[in-house]
């Protein structure tokens, strides 16, 4: 493993040692710093770290849990490839619950929600080009304080849950498209929030997360090592119909 790709920074005592080992190797991960097929090793962690091997293996076993980690015993550790097909799977529970959320948000029109909805928008707006984990990190507030808004948290968590794989393919897209085109559709869909527009919320946010399946297929292409295509085929998404906006 090479060391330079992992560094964790400085760990705070006053936090579990487990969870802060587990963010900062998943970040690793999806922003790959670590390539599929690379070897990890507890022992190592543990010494960049400064820590025991048991929170180490606390966090591998999470990892392994998400299936970023691959733990194979006197075979070693290591960083499992992109799967196709969960990355479909998890861009169609994602759709399928943040279409519901925007609607309720577009029936409650909230002007507190508006606002800090609208700021997050600006905030996106200012990021640059280059600026990737950043644009990624503000665009997860935005859509976990849709989710919040609505009183769905506990869907949000579950999401969170499920979405590792596709975590990975959002950082290869975003060094792909362009962060003013994400922003510009989180505009779209906070402005027909405010209408009152539940279909047309709907919609756009469906468009909003589509975005990536579109350009999943090229990803895979230019990264066909990073992936794991059973059968070698790329199998197709299927969508339910939009929703007719107002």
């Amino acid at each position: 493993m090479n060391v330079d790709r992992f560094s964790p920074g400085a760990l705070d005592p006053a936090v579990p040692i487990t969870q802060q080992i587990y963010v900062r190797l998943r970040d690793a991960i999806i922003h790959s710093a670590f390539s599929p097929g690379d070897k990890i090793s507890e022992s190592e962690i543990a010494r960049i770290c400064d820590v025991s091997r048991q929170p180490v293996r606390e966090a591998f076993i999470r990892l392994a849990g998400e299936g970023l980690l691959d733990i194979r015993p006197q075979r070693g550790t290591t960083i499992t490839p992109i799967v196709y097909a969960s990355v479909l799977d998890a861009c169609f529970l994602r759709e399928a619950v943040e279409a519901d959320i925007v609607s309720i948000l577009a029936a409650d029109r909230d002007p507190e929600v508006l606002r800090e909805l609208r700021a997050q928008v600006t905030a996106q707006q200012s990021i640059g080009a280059g600026d990737t984990s950043d644009f990624l990190h503000l665009d997860d507030r935005f859509h976990r304080t849709m989710a919040e808004a609505a009183g769905k948290t506990g869907a949000w968590h579950m999401i969170d849950g499920q979405r590792a794989q596709l975590d990975r393919v959002r950082f290869l897209s975003v060094r792909r498209s362009p962060v003013e085109k994400l922003v510009a559709q989180h505009d779209t869909i906070v402005e027909r929030i405010a209408a009152g527009d539940t279909a047309g919320a709907n919609t756009a946010v469906r468009r909003h997360l589509r975005e990536l399946l579109t350009d999943l297929p090229e990803i895979q292409a230019a990264n066909p090592e990073a992936f794991d295509l059973p059968g070698g085929a790329i199998p197709a998404p299927r969508h339910a119909p939009l929703p007719s906006a107002t």
